[in-house]
């Protein structure tokens, strides 16, 4: 087998270079994402409600966990449209099924969200 040489280091210059790619892609989304910066908002507003009215542990990781899984999936639904976004500026069937599935995948992070918070506080 032949060994690759990684393009991102090992070790902790690996660790390092993630990190920077991860901060880059971060700002890169607040800045240009609406979504992304209206959904870190709520986030920001209902970590610490989650932090309170959770009343154990794993029901304060429930209500934040919802919290960032929403927050993931809005990173990879960006990711998608990027993608799709650089292959070309014309319509075609399966680029707007992409971006349509990857819009479904939010909604769905959304009602797992609400779900979630609604079953904690409520039951």
């Amino acid at each position: 087998m032949i060994k690759q040489e990684k393009v991102n280091g090992t070790g902790l210059a690996r660790i390092k270079q993630a990190m920077r790619c991860s901060y880059v892609g971060l700002t890169a989304a607040y800045r240009n994402e609406e979504a992304f910066r209206q959904e870190l908002l709520l986030c920001l507003v209902l970590f610490p409600v989650a932090c309170w009215l959770g009343h154990s542990n794993v029901e304060r990781a429930l209500l934040a966990g919802s919290l960032v899984i929403l927050l993931i999936v809005e990173l990879l639904n960006t990711a998608v449209e990027v993608v799709v976004n650089r292959i070309g500026p014309e319509r075609h069937e399966l680029s707007g099924l992409a971006k349509d599935l990857a819009s479904a995948a939010v909604f769905l992070a959304i009602v797992h969200t609400v779900v979630i918070w609604s079953l904690v506080l409520f039951f």
